[in-house]
């Protein structure tokens, strides 16, 4: 089961109620955008990155357990994946995608299995 990756890691600095709208988000090889929608609730914490002109316009769904350390003072989230990764993630239409089980099961697995990072799951 995926349900661990819509939870932030204890590790991240991440503060419940913390508001993260407008933080750039940094992909471990650069930047991919700026938060514009996230949730914290428990078992269901992701963010919604406006990724700009880098892949055209489109938004990205990462779950919150991609979050490897929030930066309150820069206004930045680091999260575990390259540009490469995230480019490649299922693609993320928020009409249609944020409340779909079967997208989130999927999107859940692309990112974590079993508890591994990105580049440990399964071909």
């Amino acid at each position: 089961m995926t349900e661990h990756v819509w939870t932030y890691r204890p590790t991240s600095g991440h503060l419940a109620g913390a508001d993260l709208t407008g933080y750039k988000v940094e992909a471990t090889d650069g930047d991919i955008g700026k938060v514009d929608k996230h949730s914290h609730e428990a078992g269901d914490a992701y963010l919604v990155v406006d990724t700009g002109v880098w892949i055209f316009g489109k938004e990205v769904l990462l779950p919150a357990s991609t979050v490897i350390r929030i930066d309150a003072d820069e206004e930045k989230v680091y999260v575990d994946g390259t540009r490469e990764q995230i480019r490649n993630a299922p693609e993320f239409h928020r009409d249609t995608h944020l409340g779909d089980v079967d997208y989130r099961e999927a999107l859940g697995t692309y990112y974590y299995t079993a508890g591994g990072p990105l580049g440990r799951r399964p071909a």
